[in-house]
C-alpha cells in the first residue's frame, strides 16, 4: 500500500510515493529521512522502527510514544518539549553494559540500527513510577524546602538525611564497568571559526572561504542547514534546505575549509581559544577499529562568528508540563524535517506570527489543526483554521498524555477543546551562551522581547543571524555575510561583495505573554520542577536577585542550563518586583554549553597514561635491577609492580580518527 506525499524539500513539490509504515502511525510525510531503509531500536525493552536521518526523539514520536521520562523532584510524567539541544525532559540512557551512557537527550541522539534506550528516574516502570507519590507532597517540597528541613536535629544529617538524599539524587545510572572506547584530543588552527551551520553560518563560511581564508565550520547537528531543514521557506528559486545542501557541498570542495558536523563548540576561553567536542562515533553501535568515540578539540581562531540561531520559549500555564505540550517550532520541525505529526488533533497557543507558520505547515501536511489560540487581539487571521484571537490557554488536561485544553476566549468564556498535542510559542531567545563565557551580560532588546549578546563579549567574536536578534531568513543571510566581511577586513583578506539571495524578511510581530495567571501550578523549569508559585515564594522571602532566585529555586541549574526557562522566570520576577526585565537582569552562562562526558575531557589520560611516570636519571639506571619507590610524582607505585591491565580494545596511544584537517591541525 502506498500514499501520495509531498517532499518537504520541494517548493512546488512533485508527488512522490513512499511505502506506508503501519508500525509508525504518526508519519505524515517524507521529510528528510530515508524511508527506503528501516532501522530497529528498543525503548524500555520494547521494539520500534525508524529510518536513517531520524533522531531517537523523532522515531519515538513517529511510533506514537509520548511519555519519555519523569521529572527530577516530583517524578511527574514528561514528554518531548523541543527538537534540539535545549530539551529538558527527554533524558534517556543509551546502550547497555560498559557503553551505557546516562542523561542523553533523545532529541540529539542519532538513530542507528540496534540502538538500545532506557527511560530513567523511575521505578518500577515509566508508566507507573512509585516515586510519583512525591507529587502528592508537593506542598511540603516547595522551593528552598531543603534549606529549612534538614537543619535539625543535627545528629540526623549523617545517619538519616544524607543517605536518603544521596539515594534519591541523580537521574541516570553509570554502568560501573570500564569504558572500552577510546577518546582523543587535538588542536586546530584557522583564520575564522564559524559556530553554527544555519543560514547565517553558511553565508559567513561561504564569504570567507571564497576569499581564501582558512575556515572551520562547526555545527552540533549531523545534518547541516539549521532551521532551513525544518522550514518550507525559499531562498532564491529553491527551497531553503536545497540551498543549504548546495552551500555545504561548495564548502566541502574548498581545500581551505574544514566542515565539522556533529561538533559542539562548548566553550570560549582566552586568546581566541575554543573548546569543541566532535562526536566521531556516537551515531554507530561501536567505534570502528582504531577510531575514537569522541574528540576534544582545542581550536585557535584569529576571528570567530557565533551563528547558533535562537531557541523558542514556552508560555507557562496550569499543567503545561503534560506529555504532548511542546514548543510550536518543534512541532513544525518534526513535521517538516522528520515527517512526523506530534498528534492527531493539534492545537497551537501563540503570541507571535512565527507560531502561525506552524499552523500553515501542519495543515499542508494533512494534520488536523483544531484551533489556534492567539493571545493577540489583532493581527493576521488564518483562513480555514479556527483562530481564536485575544484568547489564552488556562489549563492542560490528561495524565500520561494530553487529552485536552481549557481556553478562555476574548469575551471571558471558558471552553474545553479536545486535542492530543499542543504547540506553544512565546517568542524566541537568541542562543548567546558563548558570548557570556567571559562574563559579558546580555542586554535586553524590546523589539523582540529577548536578551541579545552584549557588545563587550569575547575579543574577536562577532554574532550573526538569529543569535544576534536577526530573526528573518534574509536578516540571517545578510548579517552572516556582513560579519564575515568585517572579519576578513581585520585579517587583511580582500573579500568580494556577497550576493545575498532573496529570502523572507518579515519582522517577528510579537506581543509578550510570559504566563497565564490562575489556580494550580504553571511550570517554568521542566527538568527541575520550578513553577510560577516557586518564583512568587522566592520573591516573598526576598530572594529577588537573579543569582539568589537561581539558587533558591534551582532554576536553570539542570543539564539544560535554563535554555527554555530562564527568560520566562526573569519576566515573572520582573512582574513581581515592578522593575522590568532589563532592571531585573539575567545570569551569565559558563562552559560547557551542553554536557560533556568525563571520557572526552580525559582523552588518552587513562590508566597508566593518566599520570605519566617520570624517572630521574638515577632511577632509570636501576629500573631493571630492583623494585624502587623513587619515581617522581605523588602516590606512584613502586617501579617493580606491573601496570594494571587495560580494558579489551584499549591501546596505549590511540590514533586520532578525525579526517585530515584542511585547516592547519595537529594531534595531541
Amino acid at each position: 500500500m502506498t500514499e501520495v506525499l509531498r517532499d518537504t524539500a520541494g517548493l512546488a513539490g512533485e508527488p512522490v510515493r513512499a511505502p506506508m509504515a503501519p508500525s509508525q502511525p504518526m508519519r505524515v510525510a517524507l521529510g528528510r529521512v530515508d524511508r527506503s531503509r528501516t532501522l530497529g531500536f528498543t525503548f524500555d525493552g520494547k521494539s520500534y522502527q525508524g529510518h536513517p536521518g531520524d533522531t531517537l526523539a523523532s522515531a519515538l514520536l513517529a511510533n506514537g510514544v509520548r511519555l519519555v521520562g519523569r521529572s527530577f523532584k516530583y517524578h511527574r510524567p514528561r514528554g518531548l518539549l523541543s527538537a534540539g539541544p535545549e530539551e529538558p525532559n527527554a533524558l534517556v540512557e543509551l546502550r547497555s553494559g560498559a557503553r551505557q551512557e546516562p542523561n542523553t537527550r533523545a532529541t540529539v541522539a542519532e538513530l542507528y540500527d540496534g540502538l538500545e534506550a532506557q527511560s530513567q528516574n523511575r521505578w518500577p516502570s515509566l508508566a507507573f513510577d512509585a516515586l510519583g507519590v512525591n507529587d502528592l507532597f508537593s506542598p511540603f517540597f516547595t522551593a528552598g524546602f531543603y534549606y529549612k528541613t534538614f537543619m535539625w536535629p543535627a545528629a540526623f544529617w549523617e545517619k538519616l538525611y544524607e543517605p536518603i538524599i544521596r539515594r534519591a539524587a541523580g537521574l541516570g545510572s553509570l554502568s560501573k564497568e570500564a569504558d572500552p572506547d577510546a577518546y582523543d584530543k587535538g588542536f586546530l588552527h584557522c583564520d575564522l571559526l564559524v559556530i553554527g551551520a544555519g543560514p547565517s553560518g553558511l553565508m559567513a563560511a561561504l564569504t570567507a572561504g571564497r576569499a581564501g581564508a582558512r575556515v572551520i565550520l562547526a555545527d552540533e547537528d549531523f545534518l547541516l542547514g539549521g532551521r532551513l531543514n525544518a522550514e518550507t521557506l525559499a531562498i532564491g528559486a529553491q527551497s531553503g534546505a536545497d540551498w543549504a545542501r548546495g552551500a555545504v557541498a561548495e564548502l566541502a570542495s574548498m581545500p581551505n575549509v574544514r566542515v565539522m558536523p556533529r561538533t559542539t563548540v562548548m566553550g570560549v576561553f582566552d586568546h581566541g581559544v575554543f573548546g569543541a567536542v566532535e562526536r566521531v562515533s556516537d551515531h554507530l553501535p561501536a567505534p570502528a577499529a582504531g577510531k575514537p568515540r569522541q574528540v576534544l578539540w582545542r581550536i585557535y581562531a584569529r576571528r570567530s562568528i557565533l551563528a547558533a540561531g535562537a531557541i523558542e520559549r514556552p508560555i507557562a500555564f496550569r499543567d503545561n508540563d503534560r506529555p504532548g505540550v511542546m514548543l510550536a517550532g518543534a512541532v513544525r520541525a518534526y513535521a517538516n524535517r522528520w515527517g512526523v505529526a506530534a498528534g492527531k488533533r493539534v492545537a497551537l497557543f501563540v503570541n507571535n506570527d512565527d507560531g502561525l507558520r506552524t499552523a500553515r505547515d501542519l495543515e499542508a501536511r494533512g494534520v488536523d489543526v483544531v484551533a489556534v489560540i492567539d493571545s493577540r487581539r489583532v493581527g493576521e487571521r488564518l483562513p480555514g483554521i479556527r483562530h481564536l484571537q485575544g484568547a489564552v490557554v488556562t489549563a492542560a488536561h490528561g495524565k500520561l498524555g494530553l487529552t485536552g485544553i481549557t481556553v478562555r476566549t476574548a469575551d471571558g468564556r471558558e471552553e474545553r477543546i479536545a486535542c492530543d498535542a499542543l504547540g506553544v510559542s512565546g517568542g524566541w531567545n537568541p542562543t548567546l551562551a558563548l558570548t557570556s563565557h567571559h562574563s559579558a551580560r546580555p542586554v535586553w532588546d524590546e523589539s523582540i522581547a529577548a536578551f541579545v549578546p552584549s557588545p563587550s563579549g569575547p575579543a574577536g567574536l562577532s554574532v550573526a543571524g538569529a543569535a544576534a536578534g536577526a530573526l528573518s531568513t534574509h536578516g540571517a543571510l545578510a548579517t552572516g555575510a556582513a560579519r564575515a566581511a568585517e572579519a576578513l577586513e581585520d585579517l587583511g583578506f580582500a573579500a568580494s561583495p556577497a550576493d545575498i539571495p532573496q529570502a523572507e524578511d518579515a519582522p517577528l510581530r510579537l506581543s509578550p505573554l510570559w504566563h497565564v495567571p490562575g489556580q494550580g501550578r504553571a511550570w517554568v523549569d521542566f527538568q527541575n520542577d520550578v513553577t510560577v508559585k516557586d518564583i512568587k515564594l522566592a520573591h516573598q522571602e526576598n530572594f529577588v536577585s537573579v543569582e539568589h532566585l537561581k539558587r533558591y529555586t534551582t532554576l536553570g541549574m539542570a543539564t539544560d542550563q535554563g535554555k527554555t526557562s530562564n527568560v520566562v522566570a526573569l519576566a515573572v520576577m520582573a512582574e513581581l518586583t515592578g522593575k522590568g526585565i532589563p532592571a531585573t537582569g539575567t545570569t551569565v552562562f559558563r562552559p560547557p554549553y551542553t554536557p560533556v562526558s568525563m571520557g572526552t575531557l580525559a582523552g588518552r589520560s587513562r590508566e597508566e597514561e593518566f599520570k605519566p611516570t617520570r624517572l630521574t636519571p638515577r632511577t632509570a639506571g636501576r629500573h631493571s635491577r630492583a623494585p624502587s619507590s623513587s619515581r617522581s610524582g605523588c602516590g606512584s607505585a613502586p617501579s617493580g609492580i606491573p601496570a594494571p591491565a587495560r580494558p579489551p580494545g584499549a591501546s596505549r596511544s590511540t590514533a586520532r580518527s578525525s579526517p585530515p584537517a584542511r585547516a592547519s591541525a595537529s594531534a595531541m
